[in-house]
């Protein structure tokens, strides 16, 4: 004590030793408590978080965050003392605990994606196997190569008339059932009044022969039968089959000869109408001819289209030509008329774009093409081809009537008449709009597309199935 009184004194300041060493003893008693107190609560947190112990060891000494009352109990010269900057350290330790959350989190993080690796590669190993099944699939676009044993079945049945015959009476048995069948229902009675003469309209009228032409056909047919009790149903059906014979030998019309050199065919139609396969049976027909035929794709908007195209032109053993997709189609007749100029081709068929005949650009678009095509070559096209679907019925008309206003359709291809007991509407097309009709197809083989003949059309309408057949 003696020491530090002269110490002190030595130093030149002025404290009452009597006051001062047991305030000095009972800050250093209260700081040794401290301290053991704030390691027991630390050690637990530094053993849980075992990878920062070097960091938080040096903080632990720092926290005490609530020692700034200690500047009170004492004097402002106490505070001075070293072991106030220890106090004003506490701050850090908010620093130890974010960095304790963030690396708690980051453990959790890390397993999950830990996890979602080990799923992911047995996927990738299985998705690898698949591709195999991937190169399966160029054999079901194999498949359209079928029709090329049909083809060599179909050139030798087309040898005799006869064949198609039989083939086109069966593709109309549906119409003629529908007609005949009823019509022997009407007249069973074997009385023939207006009642009769009503459902007899009906019968024809569902058979789309369109409500006009079927007015027509009442007309003249009941004018030769006469009013009375004694109706026959065989000389109603000649008389009916009679009547449908001179309107159909009306539009009856041999495609153009090949006076030209290309001879140029431009079809059109609807999307759907089987205009595609129509083109290439028409190829298929002349290559066997042996005439060197072009197939020109103009619709240059739809690749399935123009892929499609292309493989009746190989199959048929045809020069094919086509444009860019999304190219103008007109620029495609283009080419495709200087092309099968300079090659020598006997026939150019160019395809066209199918489109709804109640859009008005699309139709201006089909006109420039046309005009486009005359203007390159003198007289063409030729033939303009209009394919028509017989199952759409009336509707079938309507699109003949806009087409033929728009590119002078000089020839009806008549598809599907197989599939319909609505054959009739080549009867309603040849009566109200006198187009001639080129082809009817009344099958898939490409045997089943031939040049329309009236006569032969109109006895397969009213041959029954037995006569058919022999």
């Amino acid at each position: 004590m003696k020491e530090a009184t002269e110490l002190l004194s030595g130093l030149g300041t002025h404290i009452d030793l009597e006051i001062a060493i047991p305030v000095a003893i009972t800050v250093a008693v209260l700081a040794a408590v401290y301290f053991l107190f704030r390691k027991k609560e630390v050690a637990p947190e530094t053993v849980a978080q075992q990878p920062p112990e070097a960091v938080s060891a040096e903080p632990e000494e720092v926290e005490p965050p609530p020692e700034p009352p200690a500047p009170e109990v004492a004097p402002g010269q106490v505070v001075e003392t070293p072991p106030e900057p220890q106090f004003t350290a506490p701050e850090p330790v908010a620093v130890e605990e974010d960095v304790v959350t963030p690396s708690a989190d980051s453990v959790p993080v890390a397993e999950p994606i830990e996890i979602s690796e080990e799923p992911i590669s047995p996927e990738e190993t299985e998705a690898e196997p698949e591709e195999p099944k991937a190169e399966e699939e160029p054999e079901e676009i194999k498949v359209p190569e079928e029709p090329e044993e049909e083809v060599v079945a179909e050139e030798k049945e087309d040898d005799t008339e006869g064949d198609f015959f039989s083939r086109l009476s069966f593709g109309l048995s549906k119409t003629r059932r529908g007609i005949l069948q009823n019509l022997e229902h009407v007249f069973s009675s074997g009385k023939i009044d207006e009642a009769a003469w009503d459902e007899f309209e009906e019968v024809l009228i569902m058979s789309d022969m369109g409500v006009a032409t079927t007015a027509k056909l009442r007309e003249k047919v009941s004018s030769a039968v006469g009013a009375g009790d004694g109706g026959d149903m065989e000389k109603i059906k000649s008389l009916l089959e009679k009547e449908i014979l001179d309107i159909l030998r009306g539009v009856e019309s041999p495609v153009v000869e090949f006076s030209a050199k290309p001879t140029v065919f431009m079809v059109a139609g609807v999307n759907g109408v089987g205009k595609t396969t129509s083109i290439g049976k028409i190829a298929s027909r002349f290559t066997r001819e042996e005439k060197k035929v072009m197939v020109a794709a103009a619709d240059t908007f739809r690749a399935a289209a123009v892929e499609q195209l292309g493989v009746w032109a190989e199959r048929v053993g045809s020069d094919f030509l086509r444009g860019q997709t999304g190219a103008d189609p007109s620029a495609v007749a283009y080419d495709a008329v200087k092309a099968s100029v300079s090659r020598g081709i006997d026939l150019l068929i160019i395809d066209t774009a199918g489109r709804v005949h109640t859009k008005t650009g699309l139709m201006d678009e089909l006109k420039k093409l046309r005009r486009v095509i005359a203007r390159e070559l003198e007289g063409a096209p030729h033939e303009t081809l209009l394919v028509v679907d017989a199952t759409t019925g009336q509707n079938a008309v309507e699109q003949a009537r806009v087409f033929g206003e728009a590119i002078g359709v000089t020839g009806i291809v008549l598809t599907k008449l197989d599939g319909t007991a609505k054959g009739g509407i080549i009867v309603a097309i040849a009566e109200q709009l006198g187009l001639p009709v080129k082809y009817i197809g009344v099958g898939e083989g490409l045997g089943d597309l031939r040049e329309f003949d009236a006569e032969q059309f109109t006895k397969a309408l009213f041959t029954s199935d037995k006569e058919a057949l022999h």
